[in-house]
Formats: structure tokens, sequence, C-alpha cells
């Protein structure tokens, strides 16, 4: 998963700059992220988001290209205005919900496993 700290802050760049960077550092064309959602993105969705056009995406889109892309669920949250960036968060100080951000403290390997199995969760509720 990229470091998000060695990007830019969430003020520096928008949440459509912010996609675009992320798909263009994995490498991945608007058709790879539509096919890596499982279709739940459209190319033609993520290119208006990408310029600009649609500031705010559901938090649901915000989820599939945040495990399309590898990038921090929460960080695409912040950019779109569901989560007021707070220092406390950047400083690694825990919100009260453990589960929440416990992210920070898990390796690449273990935060992998999570999404599947978080995946795998949600597919037995449809």
């Amino acid at each position: 998963m990229p470091d998000d700290k060695a990007m830019e802050t969430p003020q520096a760049i928008n949440l459509g700059q912010y996609i675009r960077k992320s798909r263009q550092d994995a490498q991945m064309s608007l058709r790879d992220v539509e096919d890596a959602t499982g279709k739940e993105v459209s190319n033609a969705y993520l290119s208006q988001l990408e310029t600009g056009k649609i500031t705010k995406p559901s938090p649901h889109i915000l989820y599939a290209l945040s495990t399309a892309l590898g990038v921090a669920y929460e960080s695409l949250m912040e950019r779109a205005g569901y989560i007021v960036p707070t220092p406390n968060r950047a400083e690694g100080i825990k919100h009260g919900r453990a589960a929440t951000f416990s992210i920070d403290n898990l390796t690449a390997g273990e935060e992998n496993e999570l999404l599947e199995y978080l995946n795998y969760i949600r597919s037995k509720r449809r």
C-alpha cells in the first residue's frame, strides 16, 4: 500500500487529483480501475471524479476505489469532506472506536487479509 503520509496533505490536492495520482502511481487505466472495482465504479464516473465534475461520491464508491487503488479509505473520506482531518489522527492518537482506525498499526499483509475478509463478510450479506 502506498505511504499516504508521503503524499501531500488532504488540503494540498483535491479528491479528483488524489485519485488520478493514485491511479497513475498504480499504473492503472480508467478501465483497469473499473475492472478492479467489479464495475462498481465505471470508467466514465471515475473520469468525472478525476476532473472534478463529481466532488462528493458516496462512501461506498470511495471504499471500492480505496481497495482497487491501494490507498487509505480514510484519506479518500477526508478529501471528499466526510471526515474532518484532525491533528490527533495525523499524530497517531487513536479514535474511540478502535477498529475504525486500527489500520495504522497493521502490516501491509495484515491489512490485505482484513480487506479480503471484509469483502467476504459483505458478500455474504448480499
